[in-house]
């Protein structure tokens, strides 16, 4: 329960959640961390808190470096439970300590515990800045990457930018740095994480990279994951490209669930087909992939196709599930097609090209098989 030092006089005092596997829906199954930072000067800071569980392995940390009771400031980057669930704890023993927060973190904070409700808290905006003596922390606010009460925290003199859910990854594991997992696992975890939570806000995200765009940065600090620090560049220009709807233009998920085979045989001929056309396809069988896994794949696709049998007048239940987790975060620009199998009514393609059309999507024609026959 050490504390890690990560430049001089700046700490990870977060936790390590090596057993969560469902985050509010998304499979997390590399589990995920809780990161909080100390910094010390004249004031002492900490910048966010750990899920509630975890409370006396974060104080193990600070206290390895200081004892709890100095400190001085409190920043709340973000209200959700596993960034400020030990915030009410932390408050109670550290009577004397100021809470810094957005507007709206300061109203969700309150909402959330009782024990912040009579509790003084300063309220900051983009371009607000505290001195803590030798350093200075600037605030950005970030609405909507991913809640409305969403800011980050820029430590200017050390270039350090605590980025709260921006930037992040669900994964737990014993390294602090990007390049001691490298590139690759970086950036397929920071994809992951982006495609089933940050994917719907690419507006905000644009905005966000605009507001920091001035800044230079020896490090990214983020609320979950590895610290950034030699892969800045790389993580960033994803999230740009992934924030402006980029695809690639040569890959196809072919996602479906199928009752008797029939729908993966139209799955597997369609990816095909696309193939000739010179278009990668990946074949996700919903029945056997949690809808968070298959919601990574889509990323950069630019062919998003999904197929169902048709079950009790409609799609079968794994596929309504996607569709919905898909409508949730909304990927833009995409060209899809509905496509199935049936013995009798038949209504699955419908449902589903219904589904894709409301989401923008330019559409290929649907197809259809009763049985084992496609139809014309």
């Amino acid at each position: 329960m050490e504390a890690v030092k990560i430049k001089e006089n700046i700490y990870w005092v977060g936790a390590i959640d090596y057993d969560v596997r469902i985050f509010h829906g998304y499979e997390t199954p590399q589990g995920t961390t809780y990161n909080a930072y100390l910094i010390l000067d004249e004031q002492v800071t900490l910048i966010d808190t750990v899920k509630a569980p975890f409370t006396n392995e974060m104080i193990k940390r600070i206290e390895s470096v200081i004892p709890l009771d100095k400190i001085d400031n409190l920043i709340s980057n973000h209200v959700e439970p596993d960034h400020s669930g030990a915030l009410s704890e932390l408050a109670l023993r550290c009577l004397n300590a100021k809470i810094y927060t957005s507007p709206n973190g300061q109203k969700g904070l309150k909402a959330y515990y009782r024990a912040l409700q009579g509790r003084p808290m300063e309220v900051v905006k983009t371009g607000d800045s505290i001195s803590t003596g030798s350093y200075s922390l600037q605030f950005v606010l970030m609405p909507m990457v991913h809640w409305p009460d969403s800011m980050a925290t820029y430590l200017v003199e050390e270039k350090v930018l605590f980025s709260n859910d921006a930037f992040g990854q669900h994964l737990a594991c014993p390294e602090r740095y990007d390049d001691e997992i490298g590139l690759e696992r970086l950036l397929e975890r920071a994809g992951d994480y982006y495609a089933n939570i940050v994917l719907p806000f690419g507006i905000q995200v644009n905005k966000l990279i605009g507001d920091i765009s001035g800044l230079t940065f020896e490090m990214i600090c983020p609320s979950h994951g590895v610290i950034l620090r030699q892969y800045i560049a790389e993580v960033a220009e994803k999230y740009a490209f992934w924030a402006g709807d980029g695809v690639q233009e040569d890959k196809a998920v072919i996602a479906y669930d199928t009752m008797w085979g029939a729908t993966r045989l139209m799955a597997e001929k369609i990816a095909a087909e696309l193939k000739e056309e010179g278009i990668k396809a990946e074949l996700l069988n919903l029945g056997r992939m949690h809808v968070s896994e298959a919601m990574k794949h889509t990323l950069e696709a630019k062919y998003i196709f999904i197929g169902s049998s048709t079950l009790n007048r409609g799609v079968m239940h794994t596929v309504a599930a996607f569709l919905s987790y898909l409508k949730g975060l909304n990927p833009k620009k995409r060209i899809g097609m509905a496509f199935g199998a049936y013995g009798w009514s038949g209504e699955s393609v419908g449902i589903i090209e219904e589904a894709l059309t409301s989401m923008g999507y330019e559409m290929r024609p649907a197809r259809k098989a009763q049985w084992w026959v496609e139809e014309e």
